[in-house]
């Protein structure tokens, strides 16, 4: 099996997308008898990084740094005049663009992404149904079943969406430390606790649903790691003294703070998934689960597929500041509970890897490869009829709140006038 991997923004990057991308090319490169990456590599560190991707070779994209789109556009026409294009078995790809190009161009694809793109932009369905449920689309590997299931909504054949949960890359934890050495080490207070989130400080995260919960938990502290400017969550949280913000860390560093926690945060709001739509299935749940810390998240359809309220982790309801506090209590003052959820939660990330993710995918890729292609259903009018109404629904919200993301609650919501 040939694969030409297609990733449509330059390295190094320290975004989820490239993480996930990057981390699951190398671990499927051993299943390949070849494999590239085809990206664009604007300078020499960009060039660089792409190619410490191990077992993948590099296929440079005539595309510029930036503006983004101007590169996604340029990194579809690039593709298809590589040598690699016309060799592969497939192209592997997370962008629409780029899988729309190479499936006009002959090729056949692999789409590998966490968001609902039919539910969130509506307008975009019966594009999306025709780019899906092309024959040479072989299979959309999905990061959830909440996402899966939007393209099962859109009437794509099931037997293409295929869930395949994230992973982590045990090795950042190879030496795990008792928490009151990784505190000394950071210069904490190894007798106090210590509420850890990981991940972009910003207002699309939840977390000034955390900073409310922090001024009524004095006795805890709450270290928000991931800052990278001046923003509205780093003002909320300027006169709260039990509130730090820590810079933006590299991996080494930042694994000393997970092992700093008492407690392992994922901020339990919808606001997130509902309003701004690009944290589906966090990718932190993943390293988080095998850090051996009790972790604390929203009982939300997506976190539920992974996380388990009272068996690997502690679940409140989403976006109610009493519930955060009365769980973030239980967690910091009863340690059975704490060390029992950490412990299930330790064992339960054996099987999230990103060597466990490609095993898989691979398997699912030779399936398919091998399966009958057959002309997709004509669009029908039940869908043409749900098309419109959630079209009109998402224009009026787009008009209303200035959000190109339709919330999960205005596609079950009845249609107004």
């Amino acid at each position: 099996m040939k694969i030409l991997f297609a990733f449509e923004n330059a390295l190094p990057s320290a975004q989820a997308d490239a993480e996930v991308f990057m981390a699951t090319a190398e671990a499927l490169a051993p299943f390949t008898t070849q494999a590239w990456l085809h990206i664009p590599a604007p300078n020499a560190a960009s060039l660089a990084a792409a190619r410490l991707v191990r077992g993948v070779a590099m296929v440079s994209a005539w595309a510029p740094g930036r503006p983004a789109v101007l590169r996604h556009i340029l990194c579809g026409l690039t593709i298809v005049c590589r040598r690699a294009f016309r060799e592969a078995d497939l192209v592997y790809t997370r962008n629409l663009w780029v899988a729309w190009i190479s499936l006009i161009f002959g090729q056949r694809v692999a789409f590998d992404h966490y968001r609902p793109w039919p539910d969130q932009i509506p307008p975009l369905q019966r594009w999306l149904y025709s780019l899906f449920s092309h024959p040479r689309l072989i299979v959309n590997i999905c990061h959830s079943d909440y996402t899966r299931q939007a393209y099962l909504r859109l009437g794509v054949d099931g037997a293409k969406l295929r869930r395949v949960l994230n992973g982590f890359e045990p090795q950042r934890l190879r030496n795990p430390v008792l928490p009151t050495e990784a505190k000394s080490h950071l210069g904490l207070d190894p007798t106090r606790k210590y509420v850890v989130y990981t991940g972009r400080v910003n207002h699309k995260k939840g977390l000034a649903l955390v900073v409310r919960a922090a001024k009524m938990l004095p006795d805890l502290e709450f270290l928000l790691v991931g800052s990278s400017a001046e923003g509205p969550i780093e003002a909320l949280a300027r006169d709260v003294p039990n509130v730090r913000i820590i810079p933006f860390q590299q991996p080494d560093a930042l694994v000393q703070y997970i092992y700093a926690a008492d407690v392992l945060l994922i901020p339990p709001s919808r606001e997130p998934l509902a309003q701004f739509g690009s944290t589906v299935l966090p990718l932190k749940v993943f390293f988080y689960l095998s850090a051996g810390r009790p972790i604390l998240a929203g009982d939300t359809s997506d976190v539920r597929e992974v996380l388990r309220h009272g068996e690997n982790a502690w679940l409140c309801a989403p976006d109610q500041p009493e519930a955060l506090v009365d769980g973030l209590m239980r967690l910091t003052e009863d340690a059975g509970l704490a060390a029992r959820l950490a412990a299930a939660a330790q064992a339960d990330s054996a099987a999230l890897t990103w060597t466990a993710r490609a095993t898989r995918i691979s398997s699912i890729l030779t399936e398919r490869l091998q399966a009958h292609r057959t002309a997709p259903a004509p669009w029908g009018r039940q869908q043409s009829m749900r098309w419109r109404q959630l079209s009109w629904r998402w224009l009026r919200h787009l008009r209303r709140t200035r959000f190109w993301i339709l919330p999960p609650d205005e596609l079950t919501d009845e249609p107004n006038g």
